[in-house]
């Protein structure tokens, strides 16, 4: 499983009277169409039973969510040896 390319993280401000533990790196995911200014012709598309399991017609624009947990384990697979 690829790294999907539009997650992004910040580190939010942490109270120092929150009683809760403090989450330092939160994510977001950004939908796909924000980093493609037009939509050009030709893209490449799904079949149509696939987009509509999808959501989208577009390859491109499929954007599915990985949880925390799915990411590392993709990355611990990917790196055995690490």
């Amino acid at each position: 499983m690829a790294k999907p390319q539009w997650y992004r993280t910040y580190r939010p401000f942490i109270s120092p009277t929150d009683p809760c533990p403090p989450i330092k790196i939160k994510r977001y995911s950004t939908p796909p169409n924000l980093f493609l200014g037009f939509q050009p012709p030709g893209m490449e598309q799904f079949p149509p039973m696939a987009a509509l399991k999808k959501g989208t017609l577009w390859k491109y624009f499929y954007d599915p969510y990985f949880s925390l947990k799915e990411l590392k384990r993709s990355e611990s697979n990917e790196n055995p040896h690490s």
